[in-house]
């Protein structure tokens, strides 16, 4: 089941990457909520597929669709995904706060892995509730929750195949290491959980959004 971490206000922008994760989202929210979704272009293949199964379900939902477009040259020193997460943070920073909050559809898989990368460098950490205008209320819920969403609804979505790639380190630590973690320790997202609904709780009571 889809599970908000705090309520949501009626007006949202939904970050839609055209994966089964932000398509189950928007589609979730959409029923309550009224929504617009952004898309953030990467100059791939992968990202024109993407641009069309987003735009197809905006048009056939009636959802205004935001879109950017990567340009530039990636800086030295950075690597691909790291210019690919800022380019789009930008992007989603420049809508601003007028059409609501832009909510991503960041889940408990994600911060498990980011709890576990963190770890191996002695800081282990999860994905925070909020950044700026962008927040993550999705963060407790498993991706397969997503992927049964969009299979019962009869969702498109469009596979990125780079995630397939385990020369990007997030795609290492999903294929390769989680599930040796998981072996070790299978409570591990259970784990994870508390700390992140700990922390909700500390927000909430100090009235941090």
């Amino acid at each position: 089941m889809l599970k908000l971490l705090k309520p949501l206000p009626r007006e949202l922008v939904v970050a839609c990457s055209g994966g089964v994760d932000s398509m189950a989202v928007i589609d979730f929210l959409r029923r309550k909520h009224t929504v617009t979704a952004a898309f953030y272009h990467h100059d791939t293949p992968n990202s024109d597929r993407a641009a069309v199964t987003v735009a197809r379900y905006c048009t056939d939902n009636h959802i205004p669709l935001l879109m950017g477009t990567l340009s530039g040259t990636k800086p030295e020193g950075l690597s691909q995904e790291e210019w690919w997460r800022n380019c789009r943070y930008e992007f989603l920073d420049g809508i601003g706060t007028t059409l609501g909050p832009v909510v991503t559809a960041h889940h408990l898989d994600d911060s498990t892995e980011t709890y576990l990368w963190g770890a191996l460098h002695g800081t282990p950490k999860v994905i925070p509730y909020s950044r700026g205008n962008v927040v993550r209320p999705f963060l407790t819920t498993l991706k397969q929750e997503f992927i049964d969403w969009c299979t019962r609804h009869d969702v498109q979505w469009a596979e990125d195949t780079s995630n397939q790639d385990t020369a990007y380190t997030r795609n290492y630590i999903r294929r390769e290491m989680m599930p040796l973690a998981l072996r070790v320790n299978p409570g591990l997202t259970t784990t994870v959980r508390k700390i992140i609904e700990k922390q909700i709780s500390v927000d909430n009571t100090l009235g941090v959004c």
